[in-house]
């Protein structure tokens, strides 16, 4: 008989404690590989700790995390991601100073190895370069890859460091708030891209975004944090009908 798949993401009870206070506790759920799974909770849930605990910036005081069968809960950063994993994060992580190619360049050379100068920049022959174009292709930016990034609007940001995130070619992509900043009207085709990268290469994606209709019409199921504990992980319109969770988002007791 065949061994069922590893999931992508396995997290168990996982918890993280400060100096006495309680961040998250005993968190557990996990993720089949190729899933999308929306994270959702009022402000302080424990979201963006549950990706930081996830992605290696912190470390957990209890619990275990797994990323394709392997044990990477005190593994650093960087091994994390040669593991598999890629991250954005709210605020803007991009150079403002270099180019739309030359930020996704960086991060196409850090994955193939070789000189990171952006003094001599390879010819478009090279493969960090072929990579880094393809990647803002898949994006819609190619128009805008001279453009530095720093002018670009806030919605063509988000687009390139999606583009940066794809050159590292993840198979675990965490998005921390996508749409933050974004301005109403692109969050339409910022959403498109993110269906399509995860259709077109199969990832795996876990989302913590405040925008709901942007979660429900994307992701195959949704995690609800409340007060650092998962509340419920579940379709959709399981979780939307859920009393505990209604009341979760009311402020009511739960």
């Amino acid at each position: 008989m065949t061994a069922p798949a590893q999931p992508a993401l396995a997290v168990e009870s996982v918890g993280l404690q400060i100096g006495g206070a309680r961040i998250l506790a005993d968190v557990s759920f996990s993720v089949p590989a190729g899933e999308m799974v929306g994270v959702i909770g009022p402000n302080g849930a424990g979201k963006t700790t549950l990706f930081n605990l996830i992605s290696g910036v912190l470390k957990p005081t209890a619990g275990s995390i797994a990323i394709n069968g392997q044990d990477v809960t005190g593994v650093p950063v960087h091994r994390r991601a040669k593991a598999g994993l890629g991250r954005t994060f709210q605020t803007s992580s991009l150079f403002p100073g270099l180019t739309v190619l030359e930020n996704v360049r960086l991060c196409a050379q850090a994955r193939l190895g070789g000189s990171f100068s952006v003094l001599r920049f390879p010819g478009a022959g090279d493969a960090a370069t072929r990579t880094a174009r393809e990647n803002i292709e898949e994006v819609g930016l190619t128009a805008k890859s001279s453009v530095a990034a720093g002018d670009l609007s806030h919605g063509d940001k988000r687009k390139v460091e999606i583009a940066m995130l794809l050159a590292g070619d993840p198979a675990l992509i965490l998005l921390d708030e996508p749409m933050a900043g974004v301005a109403s009207g692109d969050v339409p085709a910022l959403s498109a891209i993110i269906r399509r990268m995860h259709r077109d290469r199969g990832c795996t994606v876990m989302m913590v975004e405040h925008h709901m209709d942007v979660v429900l019409g994307l992701v195959d199921r949704v995690a609800v944090m409340h007060h650092g504990s998962l509340l419920a992980i579940d379709t959709p319109d399981a979780v939307m009908a859920d009393p505990t969770v209604q009341s979760a988002y009311l402020g009511e007791p739960v």
